[in-house]
């Protein structure tokens, strides 16, 4: 039986975007701008988020289903698709390997790689068990029972965790971070060929130079066939590994803020920098090397300032 959606994300042309506003607007909803959208709009329980970057409808809420089945599919996109994914997409059913990461923006915590199998069957699981991007959700409760989910499915996977402590010497050596981020793609592609040999292709999400991935494969990787592509987590198994990778990042973040004592926020914002502040007060500056990425400007901010008021 699948399960409710709790979010749903739909790829939209410009000239979609623009007449999903209009129908939205005839239909009551009410719109608030925020960052990095065109748009956001509400009624009764049920958000619609539309996104410059793609662009992408981001629906979250109550009645999803009906909103994809009797406004989106009809009056904006054209077609029914939702349920018909094995019609419109086979190759989302196909055997394959899907790769995606966490943690590569956020200035506290691992790089996380994470990869799933799936076939099939298992692509029919995870999908009905509500598994989509992990950037869709905003709840860590959801990233952790849909993870809990991929791993009751017996889909192979694996998870490469790189800590700061590791990430800071690797990038250093490397000097680039797409080199890094191929690297942990390419362990956990060798590491997935191991589980499944007879898997055919992995994807992953588009690479700034696929080069640098394929370079990067190992004996076993070589010899199934790389595809890349932008919009990759519309696939169940990159999406399943999204959600698996980040929710290794969250726990790594929660278990190191409980050790420090200092709650490390995600990304690199104000409140990141202020809690670096704190970790290098309580810790000294070598405590970023074991929390942070410390190639980020971040680093040098904070310890610049740590020193001005050590002087000061």
């Amino acid at each position: 039986m699948p399960q409710p959606l709790h979010s749903h994300t739909a790829p939209l042309t410009p000239a979609q975007a623009a007449l999903l506003r209009d129908v939205l607007a005839g239909d009551g909803y009410d719109f608030e701008e925020k960052p990095y959208m065109l748009f956001s709009a509400r009624k009764n329980k049920l958000t619609i988020a539309v996104y410059a970057k793609g662009p992408k409808a981001v629906i979250q809420g109550k009645g999803i289903e009906d909103f994809i089945a009797f406004v989106l599919e009809p009056r904006v996109l054209g077609e029914a698709k939702l349920g018909y994914e094995e019609v419109h997409s086979p190759e989302l059913f196909a055997p394959h390997f899907g790769v995606d990461e966490s943690g590569k923006g956020d200035f506290f915590g691992p790089l996380v790689v994470a990869g799933v199998y799936v076939d099939g069957a298992l692509a029919v699981t995870l999908r009905d068990a509500g598994v989509r991007d992990s950037k869709a959700i905003g709840s860590d409760k959801r990233i952790r029972e849909l993870a809990d989910a991929i791993r009751k499915s017996r889909a192979p996977h694996s998870i490469v965790t790189v800590a700061p402590p590791r990430y800071n010497e690797l990038y250093r050596k490397m000097g680039n971070l797409n080199r890094l981020l191929a690297w942990g793609h390419a362990r956990v592609i060798e590491n997935l060929c191991e589980a499944r040999p007879d898997c055919p292709s992995a994807l992953s999400d588009k690479f700034a130079d696929a080069r640098v991935l394929e370079r990067s494969l190992m004996e076993k990787g070589r010899k199934i066939r790389l595809d890349q592509r932008t919009k990759a987590e519309s696939d169940f198994a990159v999406a399943a590994a999204s959600i698996l990778a980040r929710e290794k990042f969250i726990g790594w973040l929660e278990s190191a803020g409980q050790e420090s004592g200092v709650k490390l926020p995600r990304g690199a914002s104000a409140a990141v920098k202020a809690a670096a502040a704190e970790l290098i007060a309580k810790h000294g500056p070598s405590a970023l090397e074991t929390h942070a990425k410390t190639h980020f400007k971040t680093a040098a901010e904070v310890l610049a300032a740590a020193r001005q008021e050590k002087t000061s």
